[in-house]
């Protein structure tokens, strides 16, 4: 499978819109403190996590590219963080819709950076409750996700409960 292919690239592309819809929903209104909210001694905190997603998405880019550099980012703050994410979330949605990214197979991006990327968004949305400020479930099949849209800026959910 290569992002060559304009079938390949647009449901790799929707993949991605999913990844920014759902991880702006965990992203939305945390309280004062989640960022810094541990489970244990030694677990990443919330907004370790964030910047990880955001050096996955940045790997990514790389991978892309041809190169597979990675880093290893120190956290910059909560805000910082999510807009660095979504960031690097929307210059890689630009790459792979240029045609840009070929420099790696699809799969092996699929199954390294977005797959941890939703990994750690699930994370999220189980730290969330664990630290009393769960978020509400949601029908993710009615969801307005749309190619490109990959910010925090998001469709209203269609059905919550």
């Amino acid at each position: 499978m290569t992002l060559t292919d304009s079938g390949t690239r647009e449901c790799f592309r929707h993949t991605l819109a999913v990844l920014a819809y759902r991880s702006a929903k965990v992203f939305r209104s945390v309280p004062a403190g989640f960022a810094g909210f541990q489970t244990g001694p030694n677990p990443r905190t919330p907004l370790q996590i964030v910047a990880h997603m955001a050096d996955l998405f940045e790997w990514a880019i790389s991978l892309a590219g041809g190169k597979g550099e990675w880093h290893d980012s120190v956290p910059d703050g909560w805000d910082k963080e999510v807009a660095r994410y979504f960031d690097a979330l929307n210059r890689f949605d630009r790459m792979i819709a240029g045609g840009e990214a070929t420099g790696c197979p699809a799969e092996r991006l699929l199954q390294g950076p977005m797959a941890d990327a939703l990994t750690h968004t699930g994370q999220l949305a189980m730290l969330r409750r664990l630290a009393g400020c769960p978020m509400r479930g949601e029908n993710y099949f009615r969801a307005d996700i749309a190619v490109g849209r990959v910010g925090p800026a998001q469709a209203d959910p269609v059905r919550e409960f």
